[in-house]
């Protein structure tokens, strides 16, 4: 007896008409013809069945917040977090709880399965750690939450932003965090990267940094991350979260840095939605992209997953928890046309943020949590290219969310009566 039976699906790797068979929250078998009894089938009938998005750049404290206090009018990345330093102290912990709550629902319907959320510990209170930490123990049946202690006004700028850190950690919070560029001077930067590191590496924690988001090439803070990296031998443990610094950096100084950050094992959160809309906001023309330089550090081995960041917050007023809003974004300003590169960034936002979390049972194996999405695609490109429905969300082998296919109605003489995505692709990609 199966919990969930899934029929004739894709998978990400190519192979096609696989079943997929649950049980007890696991994974039991993925081969061709499973045969026996199950609560649920589901046919997939071509269509593609992933391991849940990733999402590992996310704000939860500040989600669905926009407008309150006021709007950001110039958008830019200043005035949001001024208006974040408006916001934190009339907020309360049920209103974060709220927001949060409201933002995972959407999260889960759309396919997210992990989200690492930064939160704020320059608030002597720490609400937004108490509330997310609540939050996290809430939603744990249907979504994996990971928190890092945040100091978003500089873990030495603030003045009690390092006991509040502290503070964080010892509540529970999972990662620390930081932000060495918004600090006073450059010293202070790399004096915080240290100082962060080595709390990670006596509490036996990782690291992930809002590390030199900014236009400058002179913003280095990445470099001094890689060597604390190595010297306290954290490999694999740091990941550099924007790091949009890089794509202003000359080219040789680049050369010599992206080896350091692959000696060190450090993994690469590029954000792309927000990067490109807070980025280069000094420039007239031509305008900076504001993404780092994902090819090249992906192609140095580093492992590189695409971030949302923040959605209908301080600092950007849109977004929907779509993943493949972001792949395709970061597809489109890294300029990754192949259909190699194409399929790499859908792995830039599932297996790739995974390992970055460093997420247990992840994937579609025998063995591995019983968490998949079924989408209205037959493959990951057309995935990214239709911002494919979700149309069934699994969660330990059960169904948490289902949406309708997306399948129009036409009203036109001598017209098809339907409009299915799908079908208009070139014919070889319809066979």
């Amino acid at each position: 007896m199966f919990d969930l039976l899934v029929k004739n699906a894709n998978l990400p790797d190519g192979r096609r008409g696989m079943d997929i068979a649950c049980a007890g929250g696991v994974i039991v078998a993925v081969e061709r013809g499973i045969e026996g009894v199950a609560h649920e089938v589901i046919d997939a009938a071509g269509q593609l069945v992933a391991p849940p998005f990733v999402d590992p750049h996310f704000h939860m404290d500040a989600t669905l917040s926009l407008g309150t206090p006021r709007m950001n009018v110039s958008g830019t990345l200043l005035e949001g977090i001024a208006l974040w330093g408006e916001l934190k102290p009339v907020q309360s912990v049920p209103d974060i709880i709220t927001r949060a709550l409201r933002y995972c629902d959407l999260a889960v319907s759309m396919g997210i399965g992990a989200i690492r959320s930064h939160v704020d510990v320059c608030d002597d209170e720490l609400k937004g750690v108490e509330a997310l930490i609540e939050v996290r123990r809430r939603v744990a049946p249907y979504l994996d939450l990971q928190l890092v202690a945040f100091p978003q006004d500089g873990v030495f700028r603030d003045p009690t932003a390092m006991e509040n850190l502290v503070r964080a950690l010892d509540m529970g919070v999972d990662v620390v965090g930081g932000i060495p560029h918004f600090e006073r001077t450059m010293a202070d930067g790399a004096a915080s990267v240290t100082a962060l590191c080595e709390i990670a590496e006596k509490r036996g924690l990782m690291v992930d940094m809002h590390c030199d988001e900014s236009d400058d090439p002179m913003s280095r803070h990445v470099e001094t991350l890689a060597f604390e990296t190595q010297r306290l031998g954290l490999q694999g443990r740091v990941a550099g979260s924007h790091l949009t610094s890089m794509h202003s950096m000359d080219n040789y100084y680049v050369s010599k840095l992206i080896p350091l950050m692959a000696e060190a094992e450090m993994r690469v959160i590029p954000n792309p939605l927000i990067n490109i809309m807070l980025q280069g906001r000094h420039d007239t023309y031509p305008k900076r992209r504001g993404q780092t330089r994902v090819r090249e550090l992906r192609d140095a081995g580093l492992v590189v997953g695409f971030g949302s960041d923040c959605v209908m917050d301080p600092w950007y007023s849109m977004g929907r928890a779509d993943m493949l809003d972001v792949a395709v974004m970061g597809q489109h300003v890294g300029q990754l046309a192949s259909r190699d590169d194409s399929a790499w960034c859908f792995e830039a936002v599932t297996t790739n943020s995974a390992a970055i979390m460093g997420l247990e049972g992840y994937g579609l194996a025998k063995g591995c949590a019983a968490n998949m999405v079924l989408l209205q695609a037959r493959d990951p490109i057309e995935a990214l290219r239709l911002r494919a429905v979700r149309l069934a969300v699994v969660r330990g082998g059960r169904v948490i969310a289902r949406t309708p296919a997306n399948i129009a109605k036409l009203s036109l003489d001598g017209r098809p009566d339907y409009v299915d995505p799908q079908q208009y692709a070139p014919v070889s990609q319809n066979k």
